[in-house]
């Protein structure tokens, strides 16, 4: 895992802890890496949460479906990213999501128990870990409580503006990229595909926003106005 370091030390759950703890670091915190084709499931919903995973390469999804089936897409992260830190540390019996890979992908799995509890050779970089730990969870919560005011909003259109400007505003440009094709967009913001495609071409013929694939513009005045 060697290769890996260089990558390793700049992501932020590892901040501040030097190249070479890292090698003692892993190995205390029992890490291996994994890889998943695309598709794969990663973490399955009501297995026991005892992993955090980190995004080596690639993209996961967190996903959550009702007894309908019915998907809903929390989040997703990418390389440097983590998953599962949450329900891990909590140490539920029983993961309330599944996690699968949205692309190719390569994860670390570190055993949570490991991060929150200082081992008995009390490793000097414990505490920057959970320091580092406790800001990601943090800001993770101000991610949800981001996404509850989208699908909080009345109405498709409303919900897909929220989105775009807070896009827009996180790119500090009013042309952005984001991370879902349309039916990954419509199972995050909890819509339906065909109304949403639909309202997304009434914002286009509108001037308000222009787009291609996963590639947008918030164009018109009032667009400019929320940015």
């Amino acid at each position: 895992m060697e290769e890996n370091f260089e990558s390793l030390s700049q992501f932020p759950l590892f901040s501040g802890i030097r190249r070479e703890e890292l090698a003692d670091m892993l190995q205390c915190l029992g890490a291996r890496s994994v890889s998943y084709e695309k598709g794969r499931t990663i973490f399955l919903e009501g297995e026991p949460a005892l992993w955090v995973g980190v995004v080596l390469a690639g993209e996961v999804q967190i996903l959550r479906e009702d007894l309908g089936g019915n998907r809903s897409i929390l989040a997703a992260a990418g390389p440097g990213q983590l998953f599962g830190e949450v329900f891990a540390c909590a140490q539920l019996d029983r993961l309330p999501v599944t996690v699968v890979a949205s692309a190719d992908s390569r994860i670390l799995q570190l055993a949570c128990r490991r991060i929150i509890e200082t081992c008995s050779q009390a490793c000097v970089f414990h505490s920057r870990l959970v320091h580092n730990l406790l800001r990601i969870v943090a800001r993770k919560n101000l991610m949800l409580n981001q996404k509850i005011d989208f699908i909080s909003k009345r109405t498709t259109r409303e919900k897909l503006m929220a989105y775009l400007t807070a896009q827009a505003k996180a790119a500090d440009s009013r042309i952005f990229s984001i991370p879902y094709n349309r039916q990954e967009l419509a199972d995050y913001l909890g819509v339906e595909r065909s109304a949403m495609s639909a309202e997304l071409g009434k914002l286009k013929k509108e001037g308000t926003i222009d787009f291609h694939r996963n590639h947008f513009t918030l164009r018109n005045q009032s667009a400019k106005e929320d940015y």
